[in-house]
């Protein structure tokens, strides 16, 4: 390169120009090498069509960062999933693809047929021979008679641009990075060719000796690997990208339908097909089996015991709850990361909420309640609480054509059980609880942000909605989310826009907050540590009193025992409902004893009795025909008991709560927090 400066001579006169020779360091043949390596291997691994693929000129990034490395881009086709496999669209699955790719590279760098094979001829016979997509865009001004190079490198064909010389007896590559934060792929316009997906990727080389060598062959050498123009995947690690989008895709379902392999012995009932969703939930649940398909983490004792020092460790509660002790809640997602969060001093809110549809509450319902009322208390920090009234009448709501719709019936259920739910204890001045009805006006840009960040097409494959459903139905997940990003709450949590937030839910509830997830980076500031991901922890079902399957329903009043219930109505319930793992005889019971994960009273002692030792000593009495509980009758006795002391302290601290008491905790107002 020649560069002209002006000089002053020394005796004063006019300034005279002096050419500067600047020399252009060469690209480092394991550069180019790795070039070539990527662009075919991106193609390989998407099962794109080299035809339809157009690649740019390498940027040199290498003369400024003095390191072996170079950006260049490709666009792949007229649309984003132009190939095979369409390109992510989440940073996680952005980075699994990257790494993929990252893989395929260094495995064709290591293997020992990777060898540079290069032969000349002329574009029009390399056209002919391998499709325009070998070319680069440098050789595109270039006559059909021009010569062109053609690379093949463990059998990827690519047309070696004219500024990058292979004059290099070696290409020296150790290992080839891909840098994620410099990686982009985006839709591009184009007036004549419409949209076409663009990949941009910048990349780093280890170098060596001697590794990768270049050898002058004819061209017949070259040819049979003309098939790899089409578009297939070429490349082992496309397939095993294809298998975890299909793996994806079958976990973004929201049912799981799983058939457990039943024992010889099991009855009719226990063959029933487990169905998990968050409209329905029948079957014996094989909650194992579960956390597989929804791609949750169980608690490990480790995290457990991490749990206990930041809570019980710091003198706010006694001990665990018992819903952790006995492994009700059981699964998590980055319960970890939201724990380094409260071990690293930033605050942290809870997010959980409420469908309100119907006027009382069952003990069901209290359950993540009386888990996030103990969350709130060893974590001494802020709670929100939605209530979902928008929800149950887009999904339950009726039109009349005498009186109109009953929009405002579900508005009213909203007051009714935000009593019940204050009446759990709640902190007031680090509780806010809000009607979607109401609040949907501050979380609005959120809710905007995440029906831009989510498609139609995710929507249906998670909540499996079809042209049936109205419009609401499909827009509603997004307010669902909303509360996750403490952005939604710009004075209830004091304009904090990256706190980390922590949802207890039953995991039926998890398709939810999946979706919400993957979008959640697009939500947060760079300053957020969990990337924006809300943490959750799952619980197990509350089983209704028919049989230890599925969950507690409102629709059938005798499956569950509701807030409002006398202790007559209880102890009635109890003896003629609830399912009995006990045997038929008396003889049979001393002999075998009762089958405890079947009994639905042991089963409900289990989620309300604080007891452990009393508990304990009830299940190996039970479960062994002997002793004080023997019988299925002195478990139900003891149930009824534990049952009708519950709900009329329930129903007590509830005659106190006026509307105007519930009005003070769904104002908006700034809550306390540590």
């Amino acid at each position: 390169m020649i560069q002209e400066e002006a000089t002053k001579p020394a005796d004063g006169g006019e300034k005279k120009k002096k050419k500067r020779v600047i020399v252009t360091p060469p690209c480092p043949p394991s550069v180019s090498a790795a070039y070539l390596l990527i662009r075919g291997a991106l193609l390989g691994v998407l099962g794109v069509s080299q035809d339809e693929a157009d690649v740019t000129l390498m940027q040199p990034t290498y003369i400024k960062e003095k390191k072996p490395s170079a950006k260049f881009s490709v666009n792949l086709g007229k649309k984003l999933g132009c190939g095979t496999i369409e390109l992510p669209e989440d940073k996680e699955a952005r980075d699994a693809f990257l790494q993929l790719l990252e893989d395929a590279v260094n495995r064709l760098v290591s293997e020992q047929e990777t060898t540079i094979l290069l032969c000349s001829m002329s574009k029009e016979e390399a056209v002919n021979l391998y499709g325009k997509g070998v070319l680069n865009q440098s050789h595109k001004k270039t006559k059909d008679q021009d010569e062109v190079k053609i690379a093949s490198i463990a059998s990827l064909i690519q047309c070696v641009p004219p500024s990058i010389p292979f004059s290099s007896p070696a290409a020296g590559i150790e290992k080839i990075h891909i840098e994620r934060e410099n990686y982009s792929h985006s839709l591009v316009k184009c007036e004549k060719k419409g949209k076409k997906a663009e990949v941009v990727i910048k990349f780093v080389v280890d170098e060596k000796e001697g590794d990768v060598q270049l050898a002058e062959v004819s061209s017949e050498m070259i040819a049979p690997d003309a098939k790899l123009l089409t578009k297939d995947i070429r490349l082992p690690e496309g397939d095993t990208l294809m298998e975890k989008k299909q793996s994806t895709k079958l976990e973004e379902k929201a049912s799981v339908d799983v058939k457990p392999a039943a024992a010889a012995s099991a009855s009719k009932a226990d063959e029933e097909e487990m169905v998990v969703n968050v409209e329905e939930v029948k079957g014996k649940i094989d909650y194992d089996k579960l956390v597989d398909n929804f791609g949750s983490e169980l608690i490990s004792r480790d995290l457990l015991a991490r749990l206990e020092t930041q809570t019980v460790g710091k003198g706010r509660v006694p001990c665990l709850h018992r819903f952790l002790r006995r492994n009700i809640f059981f699964s998590h997602r980055d319960l970890a990361a939201l724990l380094g969060e409260v071990e690293a001093g930033r605050p942290i809110y809870l997010y959980t909420g409420r469908g309100p549809s119907s006027s009382s509450m069952h003990l069901g319902h209290l359950v993540p309640f009386l888990f996030t009322k103990w969350l709130q208390e060893a974590f001494d920090c802020p709670l929100v609480i939605q209530m979902t009234d928008d929800e149950k009448f887009l999904f339950k709501g009726s039109y009349d054509d005498v009186k109109g719709d009953n929009l405002m019936h579900y508005a009213g259920l909203t007051t009714e059980n935000a009593r019940d739910i204050i009446a759990c204890g709640f902190k007031p001045e680090k509780t806010f609880l809000f009607s979607d009805l109401d609040y949907v006006g501050r979380m609005y840009p959120n809710i905007v942000r995440i029906w831009k960040a989510v498609t139609t097409n995710t929507i249906k494959g998670i909540f499996g909605f079809d042209g049936s459903n109205n419009i609401g139905t499909i827009a509603f997940p997004a307010i669902q989310a909303a509360p996750s990003f403490s952005s939604s709450f710009p004075t209830v949590l004091g304009g904090r826009d990256d706190m980390a937030c922590l949802i207890p839910c039953a995991i039926d509830q998890d398709p939810y907050f999946r979706m919400t997830r993957d979008v959640a980076h697009k939500l947060v500031p760079k300053s957020h540590k969990l990337n924006g991901k809300p943490a959750l922890i799952h619980s197990k079902f509350f089983p209704p009193l028919q049989g230890a399957k599925g969950k507690m329903s409102s629709s059938d009043s005798n499956s569950a025992i509701f807030l409002t219930d006398t202790p007559e109505i209880i102890e009635e319930k109890i003896k003629s409902y609830a399912f009995s793992g006990g045997q038929e005889t008396k003889k049979l019971q001393e002999e075998l004893g009762a089958n405890l994960d079947a009994d639905v009273s042991y089963q409900w002692l289990r989620f309300f009795l604080e007891d452990d030792e009393e508990l304990e000593q009830i299940g190996k009495s039970y479960g062994s025909g002997s002793g004080d509980y023997w019988s299925t009758g002195a478990v139900k006795k003891r149930l009824i008991q534990l049952l009708q002391e519950i709900v009329a302290s329930h129903k007590e601290r509830r005659s106190k709560i006026t509307d105007e008491e519930v009005r003070k905790w769904m104002q908006e107002r700034e809550l306390s927090v540590s």
